[in-house]
């Protein structure tokens, strides 16, 4: 094995920034984002092009101008204020989860109420190009945003910029002019379903998620087709009647109508396989299962998808019949091992990390990433199931759940999960993976659902809902991918809700307290921290301009915390709303 000294490392990253930055000054201003570029990040280290900034989320970036050595020294080098404060609905205020884009020295920022902003990152310094507001309705929208006022960032495709809103709208924006090509009506929030996700473009094609499973949706996954506008394919999460898995909805009064089952993170894809991987929320009631006996396919559920016609080529259930509202939304890392082993990896909010052969779905490895699990006696290493898992119930025996006769029940993790959104980091150097971990448990009381009444369209349809009688903390947890071991974890006094970011031998994250931190990528010590002054709900990135490495994150802590969660954690309550894009170097 040859021993490369940490100059040769620099001059060769070096190397690879000038090369990079070559091959940028020769694109003319706003060139095309072609699926070449999409397909090869690694080509364009000083960018940052997809939402998780490859398709495979890793949420890594080889850049190390700013490295362990020297990241003490990291300071503010510009800052923007943002609009979309304002509320709408039930939400007083919008907040910030999205992590902006970077392309040959230019940002695009989402605010929460979808307005799309180019700014211009050249000179050390942050000029708005132009802003597009897409006149979001707001109180229409608001109302059955279960949680939050939240855009989580846009996706580049030729020339343009590809963005959803909150009521349920894909729009294609001119990437130079900032004026609005085109834009279709994908979900529909007279039915509960709103759009917070940021969009997936694969091909020449923008995959989008849905959210409203606390409305009683019945959740999908789109694929629009960019050049004409039009819906290519829509999935449905929730089978119907006579369709594979509708024989997991038990019940005989329609349960699936209302089944849930939102997709309101974005997901990844294997290019080799031509598959999408994505995540499927809770059913519908949340806490009241016995009103949905059975599995409740293809909830709680990581599914892959033949990108081309959104095929369901395997499913893996993490929580079947799920009475603790146990969202298996999040993204799924693509993990390739040395063995060979090709891997699905995902930190469900039961507070089990998971591994799955991505070629047919199979459980490889799971273990629980949290500090506290109270539902289950952990997980059958063949089958990756509950070790209570029974197949013939059609209501699932669970350790300690509340249900109609125990209407009260305390479970760990809690219903915002061990984790929730907020992406994890992969370091494929070190193989370890990154998670920001909510260690919490909550007392949750049922309240039966009742046919023909309880539901009613654009207002919650739970059947019960959660309390907050203890203090919420967090950690950051490391996981090595080819063992499924922890690898170490760093107790956090608050839980986190803002997402990681992993560079060689680093990984930044944020706190709802308004610090971003700056890690050691092995023994994960602190060793930088800045209080932004308010709280941090985005994930943070990295992108290089005139050869000069940058972080950024958005600040603005909004979403369902403050609303529904803050008494397990009082001292955030005087954390105030804001909307700020923050961008440090050395």
């Amino acid at each position: 094995m040859t021993s490369w000294s940490r100059s040769t490392c620099c001059s060769v990253l070096a190397l690879a920034l000038t090369c990079g930055l070559a091959a940028a000054s020769a694109r003319a201003a706003d060139a095309p984002v072609t699926q070449d570029r999409l397909l090869n990040p690694d080509k364009e280290e000083g960018n940052w092009l997809l939402h998780h900034r490859n398709y495979a989320a890793h949420r890594f970036a080889r850049l190390d101008q700013i490295n362990r050595e020297n990241v003490k020294n990291l300071k503010v080098a510009w800052t923007m204020a943002l609009g979309g404060v304002e509320g709408g609905g039930i939400w007083t205020h919008g907040g910030l989860e999205g992590t902006p884009l970077a392309e040959d020295g230019f940002l695009y920022v989402t605010d929460g109420w979808g307005s799309v902003y180019k700014i211009d990152a050249h000179g050390g310094r942050g000029k708005l190009v132009w802003k597009m507001d897409p006149k979001t309705d707001k109180d229409w929208a608001g109302a059955v945003a279960c949680c939050g006022v939240d855009n989580r960032g846009v996706a580049l495709w030729n020339d343009k910029v590809i963005s959803h809103t909150l009521d349920g709208r894909l729009i294609a924006t001119d990437k130079k002019t900032g004026d609005v090509a085109w834009q279709a009506q994908l979900a529909d929030p007279d039915k509960g379903e709103v759009i917070t996700g940021a969009p997936l473009v694969v091909k020449d094609m923008a995959i989008t998620g849905v959210a409203g499973a606390e409305y009683g949706i019945r959740g999908w996954i789109a694929a629009t087709d960019l050049k004409t506008g039009k819906e290519i394919w829509r999935t449905y999460t929730i089978p119907a009647k006579g369709e594979p898995g509708s024989e997991t909805w038990q019940d005989e009064h329609n349960a699936a109508a209302t089944g849930g089952g939102s997709t309101w993170v974005t997901g990844s894809y294997d290019p080799a396989t031509n598959t999408l991987y994505w995540g499927v929320g809770n059913p519908g009631p949340d806490w009241d299962h016995e009103y949905r006996p059975g599995d409740n396919l293809f909830t709680d559920s990581t599914l892959a998808l033949d990108a081309d016609t959104g095929r369901i080529k395997w499913h893996f259930q993490h929580t079947p019949n799920d009475p603790f509202d146990y969202d298996s939304v999040s993204e799924k890392v693509l993990v390739d091992l040395p063995d060979g082993k090709k891997l699905a990896i995902e930190a469900d909010r039961n507070g089990f990390a998971y591994a799955l052969d991505r070629s047919n779905g199979q459980f490889v490895w799971g273990m629980p990433f949290v500090k506290r699990v109270s539902w289950t006696k952990g997980l059958d290493p063949k089958t990756g199931k509950p070790m209570e898992y029974d197949p013939n119930k059609p209501i699932q025996p669970y350790l300690g759940k509340p249900d109609r006769t125990n209407t009260v029940a305390t479970i760990c993790p809690g219903n915002m999960g061990g984790k929730n959104w907020p992406p994890t980091a992969y370091n494929p150097d070190l193989k370890l993976w990154y998670i920001p971990v909510i260690e919490s448990c909550n007392q949750i009381t049922v309240k039966p659902a009742v046919p023909g009444e309880s539901f009613k369209p654009r207002e919650f349809f739970t059947g019960g809902g959660p309390k907050q009688p203890e203090r919420i903390t967090g950690s950051i947890t490391a996981v090595d991918v080819a063992t499924g071991k922890i690898a170490g974890k760093l107790e956090t006094p608050y839980p986190l809700l803002g997402g990681m970011l992993a560079t060689p031998d680093l990984v930044f994250t944020g706190h709802p307290s308004g610090e971003i931190t700056a890690h050691d990528a092995k023994t994960l010590e602190k060793l930088w921290e800045f209080n932004t002054g308010s709280g941090l709900n985005a994930p943070p990135m990295t992108f290089v301009v005139d050869g000069k490495q940058y972080v950024a994150i958005l600040a603005g802590v909004g979403g369902a915390w403050d609303k529904w969660f803050i008494d397990s954690t009082p001292e955030l309550k005087s954390m105030q709303p804001g909307s700020m894009l923050f961008v440090f170097a050395l």
